[in-house]
């Protein structure tokens, strides 16, 4: 089968490897329909050494199920499924807590040997715990949408949700990204009163406005936190989602919170340590929260406003290709030509 390796910084390959097969009683064969390219995959992309590679790539998918183990279940052959970007066993108590992305012998797919979502195939471990069955057909139209349930849809919901946006909530989104977008559709999902976009792509922000922004804010550092305070009365959000990842975005995060606020972080961390002291978070007592997101708790939760037509959060996929065309999609993206690739194998 054909699947996507990166070798290092800028060198993405898709090449033939042996097929993805059942190992174990709870695996699942699922061939794969729809995958894409995440915004996080951009970081190895950016400074991936030789010697850390080849990787397998790719965490976000729809298939149909082509085999099982013995003991699954809850799916079986013929099957369309969506699968988080982490695999979990549904039965140990983090599971049980809709915290999946702590699941006691979990893993996310980037930890999975020889297995990768940017590819024909994949071997699902612990299926019954992990997979999602779709109520639509492979060809459905809404399978762009219903993608973004795989991570990017269930980060931005997640994020929010950590941070306790409700109607009574001033939100501040940082990073004009996919996340970002779908957290801006998160925040208005769940009755922001105000909903300020950090962002500064014309084409990003424009969709951020249609999900549910209210007010877009393009600079950045000083200039940007200046004007976030302004048009929050001068004290900041209640809210700020952190869709970014790097110490600029997080710096950002405590210019903008409000006092007695919090930060929620989506974005995967780049650094290990950072500002929390009396100058930055205890001095108003700003909280931080957020994490993985156990999207796998949010998936049933979230799906029915897609199936109806009520949201499309798909739209942040603005380019599609097939598996030959990842590395430039893998380009396109690092160059901000699109916001997020949808591969179809």
């Amino acid at each position: 089968m054909r699947a996507t390796n990166m070798y290092g910084a800028g060198d993405v390959r898709v090449e033939d490897v042996p097929d993805s097969v059942v190992k174990q009683p709870t695996d699942a064969l699922v061939r794969i329909t729809a995958s894409c390219i995440c915004g996080s995959d951009l970081w190895p992309y950016g400074s991936m050494a030789p010697a850390d590679g080849p990787a397998r790539m790719g965490h976000e998918f729809i298939g149909v199920v082509e085999d099982t183990g013995a003991d699954v279940t809850t799916v079986k052959k013929g099957d369309l499924v969506v699968s988080p970007f982490a695999v979990s066993d549904g039965t140990c108590e983090f599971c049980h807590e809709g915290l999946y992305t702590s699941c006691a012998h979990g893993a996310f797919w980037d930890g999975i040997p020889d297995e990768g979502a940017q590819a024909e195939a994949i071997r699902v471990p612990f299926a019954d715990g992990t997979l999602v069955k779709l109520p639509v057909a492979e060809d459905s139209a809404l399978m762009p949408s219903l993608l973004t349930l795989s991570d990017v849809f269930g980060t931005g919901y997640h994020a929010a949700v950590a941070g306790g946006v409700d109607e009574r909530t001033r939100v501040t989104v940082i990073g004009d990204g996919a996340v970002g977008l779908l957290a801006v559709l998160s925040a208005r999902r769940l009755g922001a009163e105000q909903i300020v976009l950090m962002g500064r792509h014309p084409a990003r922000t424009e969709l951020g406005r249609e999900f549910g922004a209210t007010d877009i804010v393009s600079a950045r550092g000083e200039e940007g936190v200046t004007q976030v305070r302004e048009l929050t009365g001068g004290h900041g959000t209640h809210v700020v989602l952190e869709c970014v990842g790097n110490m600029p975005a997080y710096e950002q995060a405590f210019g903008v919170v409000r006092p007695g606020g919090v930060i929620s972080r989506v974005g995967v961390p780049q650094y290990e340590e950072a500002p929390i002291g009396f100058g930055s978070l205890f001095r108003h007592n700003v909280r931080l929260a957020g994490g993985p997101a156990p999207v796998r708790a949010y998936i049933e939760e979230l799906m029915p406003d897609i199936v109806d037509g009520t949201i499309e959060p798909g739209k942040v996929l603005d380019m599609t290709t097939d598996l030959a065309g990842v590395p430039d999609g893998y380009r396109a993206m690092a160059d901000r030509e699109s916001i997020k690739v949808l591969v179809m194998p």
